[in-house]
């Protein structure tokens, strides 16, 4: 049996562990998060290392990319390192790629129709394929890491500017400590009238894409109408999106047991399937194995 396990700086209550088969292997996938403890994850990390056969490393990035270059988060350095003997990867590779992939599957077959639709991405910075996807498909973008991210009230609305605003910021962005850039459970807006600056935002949007837990931090009471693509989904985030009345759910990692984990853990599998690192890994590599195992988005209709 292969066992992977993602370890999150994000909230405990969302740890899940999980069995399947994978093109013919038994795997077994655990989440654990540390509350946003970076210690306890580099604790955790130390005392598995060896023990299993790939790490995913959930909650913060290893790097970010902007004006052609990728940067390391300083914060994720120790959490790498801690990992001597087994791989840690942290799900950039499958972003690169199968996102955007996923984007084309939902156009050519039918499921969305992209054009002329406003896709709100919450945060770009570590999903740019994914947005780079949603505007090659026909959507008008709102790109929302400044607002979203970092509080500043502007939203970018072309590619371009986004690409040129990273190349600038990128490089400072990087040495901030991560929880100010990265909601926790610990860390909610309770005022409503702070909240509506972020809700008309989603008023305009058809889709509202990227990390859960943007969205779910800053999403308004109803989402009616509205498409929301993302990944690691649990059975309580799908009724809580139920009682908002969303008119459907992607997500871009497959469901096991009724959740979708992070594309750390979709990384991290295809590291103990193959034995290579990751950056041995090209990306065509990664989409053809993906292809081969047949992790397919997961489609979710609600009304």
């Amino acid at each position: 049996m292969k066992r992977i396990v993602s370890v999150s700086i994000g909230s405990s209550k969302r740890n899940h562990k999980t069995k399947t088969k994978i093109m013919g292997i038994d795997f077994e996938i655990e989440r654990i998060g540390t509350d946003g403890d970076i210690k306890k994850a580099i604790e955790i990390i130390k005392s598995l290392d060896g023990k299993v056969d790939a790490f995913g490393m959930g909650g913060i990035d290893i790097v970010l990319y902007g004006g052609g270059k990728n940067y390391v988060i300083r914060e994720a350095i120790p959490i790498k390192n801690a990992a001597q003997k087994t791989p840690l990867v942290d799900g950039t590779g499958v972003k690169n790629t199968f996102e955007k992939w996923v984007i084309k599957y939902l156009q050519d077959n039918s499921i969305i129709d992209f054009k002329g639709k406003t896709a709100l991405v919450v945060c770009a910075l570590d999903r740019y394929k994914l947005a780079e996807g949603l505007y090659e498909a026909g959507c008008k973008l709102l790109l929302g890491d400044a607002l979203f991210a970092l509080g500043i009230p502007l939203m970018i609305k072309s590619l371009k500017v986004f690409y040129y605003l990273a190349a600038l910021l990128v490089p400072f962005i990087i040495k901030l400590p991560f929880n100010m850039l990265y909601p926790n459970d610990d860390k909610k807006e309770e005022n409503p009238k702070k909240l509506k600056k972020y809700w008309k935002y989603f008023g305009i949007a058809d889709i509202i894409a990227g990390d859960y837990k943007y969205i779910q931090k800053y999403m308004p009471d109803s989402l009616e109408g509205k498409i929301i693509i993302t990944n690691t989904i649990t059975k309580e985030d799908v009724e809580e999106l139920k009682r908002r009345k969303l008119k459907m759910l992607v997500t871009t990692t497959p469901e096991f047991d009724g959740r979708s984990f992070g594309t750390n853990v979709v990384e991290a599998i295809l590291v103990a399937l193959t034995g290579k690192k990751l950056e041995d890994m090209s990306q065509k590599e990664i989409e053809k194995l993906i292809k081969e195992i047949d992790f397919k988005p997961r489609i979710e209709i609600f009304y």
